[in-house]
């Protein structure tokens, strides 16, 4: 068993050097093209012990199928592997797509993996497939439409079979998630104002896509900050935002490093997603008018560049949103240029 985290909030995280909030990692194990699964999945241990080391308070990882890129596939598996090999570091999801697991699943993973490692594991939740809709179809076992509109019902079913707190007369109510223990905090994940309304209304924490969703941020978080109601888990709201942050020595450098991304996700909103190409493929790539625009837009939203830039670009998405967290996410399959960036922001917020 890991270290325990003693006492301290389970849901706001710990500030550190001069950092304004919390910093915080999303890691998606991501797979180059010159690159397989296992490279991945252990270029993600090895930063979840780097980040441990630098300060940064919590490393989720994101559940997606179907995705070549992307090695995250099972979050309980990757978290449990995670925290073995850390000692304080929170781990989490970021988040389970809910709609494709029974909700008394998700909680008998998550209450293995609190009582493996107590006080260091939280249970983000989305709504969202994560892939595309045959895989969907089949993570479902169904072949009819694919709806999100059970997601309170089954958030609520997850919540009760946690808190072992169904009513008497519900199906469920003699029905215990084994173990039972110490409850993972639950977030709620969005990138839209669906989540945001739910996660308000139930007074639970909110983490929103900034990374992929830029345009629908500032009204998402209005939108929790409204509709909030004190809970048992919060008295007053509390937002946490992903941003795209790539750290180099030079502009330059940083740039090169973040196009790759840029690039995999035009394919990926042209439906034909894949592994990250290399930076010398992302400056080869034929781009039309059309992707040009594209990716010149999301690296708008992105913040990349030397550390003392990419320290202000932090903390001015921070003023602007008012987010209480900041969870950094680098989509990069090299683990080297990977840990150094997570490395270079640390220090220029003299976190160690």
């Amino acid at each position: 068993m890991s270290g325990v985290v003693s006492g301290g909030d389970p849901v706001r995280g710990l500030v550190r050097g001069e950092a304004s909030v919390p910093l915080s990692v999303l890691d998606l194990a991501t797979v180059g093209v010159e690159g397989s699964p296992s490279d991945a999945l252990a270029g993600t241990t090895e930063l979840a012990k780097r980040v441990e080391e630098l300060g940064y308070h919590r490393m989720w990882v994101a559940e997606h199928h179907g995705m070549p890129g992307i090695a995250s596939s099972s979050p309980a598996v990757v978290i449990a592997h995670l925290a073995a090999n850390t000692r304080t570091l929170r781990l989490g999801s970021g988040g389970v797509m809910l709609p494709n697991h029974a909700p008394l699943v998700v909680a008998e993973q998550f209450g293995t993996l609190q009582a493996l490692h107590p006080g260091r594991i939280d249970l983000g939740v989305g709504r969202a497939p994560g892939t595309d809709q045959a895989t969907a179809r089949a993570l479902r076992r169904t072949e009819g439409p694919l709806s999100a509109e059970d997601f309170p019902q089954q958030l609520g079913e997850l919540i009760a079979f946690l808190d072992d707190d169904f009513p008497l007369d519900h199906p469920y109510a003699e029905v215990q998630s084994v173990p039972h223990g110490p409850l993972p905090p639950v977030w709620l994940l969005g990138s839209s104002g669906f989540s945001a309304q739910l996660a308000g209304a139930l007074g639970l924490p909110f983490a929103f896509a900034h990374h992929f969703s830029a345009q629908n941020t500032l009204p998402a978080l209005e939108l929790y900050r409204e509709s909030f109601q004190p809970s048992e888990v919060l008295d007053e709201p509390y937002s946490m935002i992903g941003v795209q942050a790539v750290a180099a020595d030079t502009e330059e450098e940083a740039l090169d490093i973040v196009r790759p991304i840029a690039l995999s996700m035009l394919k990926l909103r042209q439906g034909v997603p894949g592994k990250l190409p290399t930076r010398q493929q992302a400056r080869d790539y034929p781009y039309t008018e059309l992707d040009r625009a594209f990716v010149d837009h999301w690296l708008a939203d992105a913040v990349h560049g030397t550390p003392d830039a990419v320290r202000a670009g932090l903390e001015e998405l921070r003023e602007r949103t008012g987010a209480d967290e900041l969870m950094i996410t680098a989509n990069l399959p090299d683990a080297e240029t990977k840990l150094r960036s997570f490395e270079l922001i640390a220090k220029s917020y003299r976190m160690i």
